[in-house]
This record gives C-alpha cells, structure tokens and sequence, in this order.
C-alpha cells in the first residue's frame, strides 16, 4: 500500500475503518498539521467532478488505442472474404496457423512488456508500442506471400501485447479499487466498438478492388495500420502519466488523488521494481485463477471476432453484405458491456454478472448449434450470434478487473495483469485452429468448443467467488484479533490480513 497503516487503521472493501478510541484531545489553540491542511483541500474538491474529469482525460485516450489494437488484429476476418486467401495463395489450414501464429507472440511477450512499462512511463511506451504495431500492421498489405503473412502476424502478436494489460495497470494509479472494474469494462467496450468499424471500413475499402491491386483486401491492412500511426504520434500528447505529473490537474487536485488513493491502495506508494516483487505474482495461485478466468472468455471471444465476417457468408451472403452484417452484433456487444458494467459498480459484484454473461453468450452458442440448416435458415443463425456477443464482452470486462482490484504492490499487480493476460491467450491459440473451412456453415466444432468454455469459465468463476469470500472471512477474523491486542502489522500488499478482496 502507499502508505504503511497503523493498528489502528483497517481497510476495508471500500477503504480504511479508523478506530479513534486512543486519539488525544486538541487543544483548539494547536495549530492545524499537514494532514488537516491537507483534508483541508479535499474539502474544496468536487470529488465527482474531478471523477469525470479524470475520466474524460484518460479513458477516450486510451480507448482510441485499444480500438485501433483490436481493429488491427480482427480485420484479418474481414481481409479474408475480400480474397487474401486466395492471393496468397493459402490453405484454410495455413491461414489458421496464421492467426496462432499472432497468440503466440502475445502470450510470450505479455509478461516483458508490462515490466518495460512499470520500468519506463505510460507516456513514453504505449504511444511506441502502438507505432510498432501501426508499421507491421501496414506492411501486412504488402506481404506476397505465406511467410510474410506468418512472420507479420507473429510481430503484430508481439508488439500489441502489452497494451492492455499495460492500460489495466495504469487505471490502477488512478482510481480507489471500487471504480477500476467500471472503467475497465468501458474500455474493454472499444473492442466492441472495433468490430462495428471493422465492419463499416472493410465494407467501403473493398470497394477499392482494382486500385493498384485487382482485390481489396490490402487497402484494408494499409489504411487501417497508417491511421494508427498518426493516431499513435498524436498520442504522444494526449496520453498522460501518473497523478504527479499530470499537467491538467492543479496541486490541489493531486493532494487529493493522493489521499483518496492512499486510502485503500498503494497507487501513491513509490514502489521500486525488484525481481522479488516480480515472484510474489507467480507463487500467488490466485495470480493463475484470474489467468484461468481469462483463458475461459478468451476462446469465445477471439474466435468470434476473428470468424464472424465468415461465419456470416457462409450462411449465404455475399462477401460486402457480411461485412455490413458483423456491425448490429457488435453495436449490440458494446450495449451490453456497459449496462452489465454498471449493474456490476452499483451491486459491487463481480462474479455474479460475469456467470449471467456467459448464461447469455451460452444460449447464443445453443443457437448456433441447434441450426441444423444455417443456409437455409439464416436468420436463427444470425440470432444467436447477438447472444454470443452480447455475453462474451461484457464476461471478458469483468474478468479481466479481477486482478487489477485484488492484487496490491504495484510491480506484482503488472505482473499479475500480464500473466492473466499470456495464460488467457492460451485459449485464444487453440480457438484459432478450430473454426476450419471444412466445418463451415454450421462450425460444429469451434461453436461446441466456445459453448463449453463458456461453462469453464462459470465454474472458474464460482472458485474464485467462493475462495476470495471465504479469505476475506479469515481476515476478518485475524484484524479483529489485531486491534484488540494493538498489535503493529507491517503493510505487505494484499497478503496483509486486513486487506480486503472483491469478488
């Protein structure tokens, strides 16, 4: 935590319990010390309004990144129906190991890239990850042929792996724990929105077919990845650090960030990085839950955004009108995210509204199975792909909050964000070798795959719901043995018993 707490000190869920029963009287005559001077100054902070403020700084600034990063490892979907295949030459079989070939990269590079990010600034490394990736994905309109198609896929895997789990930590140095998991399902929201302008931009690039090359498959790589470029340079500027150096907040302001994080997390504390801390995420096994939690959504959810353009044409419909047709679910995705996002602040739970998501997503994968006869019956087909999006963004959100509001000490919360993200890509990898040509229309594998992750993820989620309350049940015992001894316990994150756990 930022600040070491006394016995007297108890945080809790929503921050600390103060036992006031050994505070001495003031004389009125004293003169105020720095921590009234301080409280003093929140007092004329509108906690709200800077909230928004706050908010309206930080979250369509890196919302913009994290749409363009979904956008330029989804619309391989889209580039496929516009004949990237067929022009270079690939098998269906080569094409999946493609998109594994992406996973792959992220996975093994999710862990370096937060600790660069914990070593160096949220200003400096995600606007330069998010070039890199901007240059390979545009250099992926111009491969000619299946190894550069790998090779592509493989660096863009790599360099777009520590924006997320990079931007979950961040919001950690900002936000009390009651209102990560808010921000970060608004967030995760931008993918959503990704696939909606996927599909509005690959619908009016295919029209370029025969500008430069007879297909138009590769305006969609180039146009999209040089946007990303200029967006990332522009990030440069838009994209602030830390409360301590943010230049749109006044010094009144950061003393009140600072106290109200000091309160219930270590975000004001200046952790420097050891290995040992590094350590403290892998021995943790509910580091590895959160991971196992993940892994649960992350099958569905890349094997939907990567496969719904063709899932679409394959029921029928010509390559523009599946492009067009991948938006509503989408549209709907994001509506769906937000409103479970805010049923899960205003309840404080977690677990509950991400089991009810993947009940949801889980009837669309029913659905999907039970349509016999897509072609012939197209419609039902397409039903259940709203449910399947509509559970399956709103279930990744809240498991992905999990670690960035249960774990404390700054480098083991990087680490812990990362390692969830690199084990739930496992999925992600075996996904993308399921939803094969041969299966099509019906994909009988890859939708009975997705439906019993989903189930996964339910039970999962139930563990993880039963072990945190039952931890918390023990340190509620333990601290209240501590305060009635007085006895002093040193701050050690969240193995401290008087840290609290969300669930």
């Amino acid at each position: 935590m930022a600040a070491e707490p006394t016995s007297k000190t108890l945080p809790t869920e929503d921050g600390p319990v103060v036992d006031d029963l050994d505070k001495k009287p003031k004389d009125e005559s004293d003169p105020p010390s720095g921590s009234e001077l301080e409280d003093t100054e929140a007092d004329a902070v509108d906690e709200k309004a800077l909230l928004r403020k706050i908010d309206w700084r930080l979250l369509p600034a890196v919302g913009i990144l994290y749409l363009l990063s979904f956008l330029d490892r989804s619309n391989v979907g889209n580039a496929r129906i516009e004949g990237l295949a067929d022009d270079l030459h690939m098998t269906g079989n080569q094409y999946l190991t493609g998109l594994t070939l992406y996973f792959i990269g992220y996975v093994l590079f999710e862990v370096p890239c937060n600790i660069i990010l914990k070593r160096t600034t949220p200003r400096f490394w995600l606007p330069t990850l998010t070039i890199v990736w901007g240059i390979v994905a545009t250099l992926m309109g111009i491969v000619q042929n299946l190894t550069g198609f790998f090779v592509a896929r493989f660096f863009l895997g790599v360099t777009e792996s520590g924006l997320f789990p990079g931007v979950v930590y961040y919001f950690s140095m900002w936000y009390q724990r009651r209102e990560r998991q808010f921000r970060i399902s608004l967030f995760f929201g931008f993918a959503a929105l990704a696939g909606s302008f996927g599909g509005i931009l690959a619908y009016g690039i295919g029209h370029m077919a025969g500008v430069v090359w007879e297909n138009g498959w590769r305006w969609i790589f180039i146009l999209e990845g040089i946007a990303t470029v200029v967006v990332a340079v522009a990030a440069y500027w838009f994209i602030h650090n830390y409360p301590e150096t943010a230049e749109f907040l006044s010094d009144k302001e950061r003393s009140f960030i600072r106290s109200r994080l000091s309160s219930d997390s270590d975000a004001t504390h200046d952790e420097r990085f050891t290995w040992n801390n590094v350590a403290k995420a892998l021995r943790d096994p509910k580091s590895w839950l959160y991971g196992l939690s993940f892994h649960g959504m992350s099958l569905p959810l890349y094997t939907f955004s990567l496969f719904l353009p063709t899932i679409i044409k394959d029921l029928g419909y010509k390559a523009a009108s599946a492009q067009l047709l991948t938006i509503p679910p989408y549209a709907f995705a994001f509506v769906t995210t937000i409103a479970v996002a805010i049923v899960s602040e205003r309840t404080g739970q977690r677990a509950i509204p991400l089991i009810g998501s993947a009940l949801f997503a889980i009837i669309g994968y029913i659905v999907l199975l039970a349509n016999a006869d897509p072609v012939n019956r197209p419609g039902v087909s397409y039903l259940g792909t709203f449910f399947a999006a509509g559970g399956i963004y709103p279930a990744t959100a809240l498991a992905l909050s999990w670690p960035a509001i249960n774990v404390s000490g700054q480098t083991k919360r990087a680490v812990a964000n990362a390692m969830q993200i690199s084990i739930g890509n496992l999925g992600a990898v075996l996904g993308t070798q399921l939803y094969r040509a041969s299966d099509g229309p019906r994909y009988f594998v890859g939708h009975s795959f997705a439906l019993a992750y989903l189930v996964g993820e339910i039970i999962v989620s139930l563990v993880l719901y039963l072990l945190l309350k039952r931890e918390n049940e023990r340190r509620g015992a333990i601290t209240r043995e501590v305060k009635e001894v007085g006895e002093l316990v040193d701050w050690s994150g969240d193995d401290d018993p008087r840290w609290r756990f969300q669930f």
